[in-house]
């Protein structure tokens, strides 16, 4: 059996505890129980969340083993700094573990331990420059759903908890339970690790029904060529009011707005399906996999086949 240890402080984020769900279900899924669970704090005892809600918890101590630690995030991980003795612990036990996990900001706990240096990382997106600042020996790559380098494992924020948990259930008892969990979790994708934390239709956030219609029109219709006279079109509008509607509600062009949600579908399918980058190229709008290259390099910095080998799952 996995014994899985959470490492909880004062203010810990409540949401770190949705991920032990992905644990308890793997358990139903396999029909015994492959995993145990257990929370602990540097002195035991009821541990206050980040919402108000009291955790009991073992105390850490040099006896206290797992298979698995996961160090869970508090909200402000710059103003709140990890208490020594959980710093010490988590040192010490790395040795002893198979692997060691920081959910969310929990990562800056493992920084702090020395586990990250070196080593590839990712936490919330919001407190990725004050890891970097803080920990220069760390490789951030704060656009990551989570990373796993070796034995150590980093999360983004809140949600991306759960996709961590899964890649762990996925390495150890493989991808069909994963599968099963995700879908029992009413979860609406598996998403891997090396998967975007963000979203173009949020980032967009127009405020009008007619920019947001005009934007699902887009995501509807990507292979299509979508010109700003057919997106006014769709919404009644002039080309030239159209346009600038769109730019002031949504802070960028029509036609960067059009490449960004292209680049975004082209990455899903890149991480999540085997398709050809000429047929992804096709489907999202770009006129060949020369085209959808040079975008990706341009919008993130890296070619879509660097994209697609660091978004398989770790085995």
């Amino acid at each position: 059996m996995h014994r899985i240890g959470y490492v909880l402080a004062e203010g810990f984020q409540v949401m770190a505890l949705g991920s032990q769900s992905v644990f308890e279900f793997a358990n139903l899924v396999a029909g015994e129980t492959c995993y145990g669970v257990q929370n602990y704090s540097e002195n035991g005892g009821e541990v206050r969340s980040s919402l108000g809600l009291t955790v009991g918890t073992r105390p850490l101590a040099s006896r206290s083993t797992a298979d698995t630690w996961l160090v869970a995030g508090v909200l402000d991980p710059v103003r709140v700094l990890p208490s020594q003795k959980v710093v010490d612990f988590v040192r010490r036990a790395a040795p002893k573990a198979r692997r060691m996990g920081g959910l969310c900001t929990g990562g800056f706990v493992l920084a702090a331990a020395g586990l990250l240096d070196g080593r590839r990382a990712t936490t919330h997106w919001s407190y990725a420059d004050a890891m970097r600042q803080r920990h220069p020996g760390i490789q951030i790559e704060a656009d990551r759903i989570f990373i796993t380098d070796g034995a150590v494992w980093t999360s983004a924020g809140m949600t991306a908890g759960l996709d961590l948990a899964l890649g762990m259930v996925e390495k150890d008892l493989g991808a069909d339970v994963a599968r099963s969990v995700a879908h029992r979790l009413v979860m609406h994708q598996r998403r891997s690790g090396g998967q975007s934390q963000h979203s173009e239709m949020l980032k967009l956030a127009p405020k009008s029904d007619r920019i947001q219609q005009a934007l699902d029109h887009v995501r509807q219709h990507l292979a299509e060529p979508l010109s700003v006279e057919d997106l006014a079109a769709h919404v009644h509008l002039s080309p030239r009011q159209f346009s600038r509607v769109f730019t002031a509600e949504t802070g960028q062009s029509p036609a960067k707005a059009i490449e960004a949600l292209r680049l975004e579908a082209a990455r899903a399918m890149i991480e999540q399906s085997r398709h050809s980058l000429e047929v992804i190229a096709r489907e999202t709008g770009f006129r060949d996999r020369r085209h959808l290259r040079e975008a990706f390099v341009r919008g993130f910095g890296r070619a879509p086949q660097m994209m697609r080998r660091d978004a398989r799952p770790a085995h």
